[in-house]
């Protein structure tokens, strides 16, 4: 296969246990790849409805085989938790195994378009959240919106916001 990979995500952890992944999928060869590396979460431009932000998150996004690449998630929740998280995966619209959380088991992502990817999280087959991300043109920023429901039946609603 002759494409390059275009990966990307984004994860948040608050009390309810709303644990976010991002990932995007392969684009053409000749385009940069401007989502792999060390990304951190900006508190200040990211909104959290209901729940509390987190302290901090650090993303790390590597290319680790043709079409696949990992992600490993690195957060402090709002009450002091820490999380860590990390999976291998294709843009494929296939299920693969995440570790490290408790509130997802599986990640499915699925590329819209050359900056935009939608995933869908899912515990024990259930769809638990969905996430779409888009990259900025110029590959500073990610914006992550996200859709869940709490525990509690509350709907979730956050937007986050990523910086290099």
């Amino acid at each position: 296969m002759t494409e390059g990979r275009f990966p990307f995500v984004a994860r948040l952890r608050a009390p309810l246990g709303l644990l976010v992944v991002v990932l995007a999928g392969p684009l053409a060869a000749q385009a940069p790849d401007p989502l792999l590396g060390t990304w951190k979460l900006n508190v200040a431009k990211s909104r959290f409805s209901p729940l509390p932000p987190p302290m901090s998150q650090t993303v790390r996004i590597e290319s680790v085989a043709e079409g696949r690449h990992k992600v490993t998630n690195d957060t402090v929740a709002a009450d002091g938790r820490t999380a860590h998280t990390e999976y291998t995966a294709a843009n494929d619209g296939k299920d693969y195994p995440m570790e490290g959380s408790f509130l997802v088991d599986t990640v499915s992502g699925k590329r819209i378009d050359a900056r935009t990817v939608e995933r869908t999280d899912k515990k024990g087959g259930k769809v638990v959240q969905t996430l779409r991300t888009q990259a900025s043109a110029d590959g500073k920023t990610l914006t992550v919106t996200i859709k869940a429901t709490s525990a509690q039946g509350q709907a979730v609603n956050v937007t986050a916001v990523y910086e290099r």
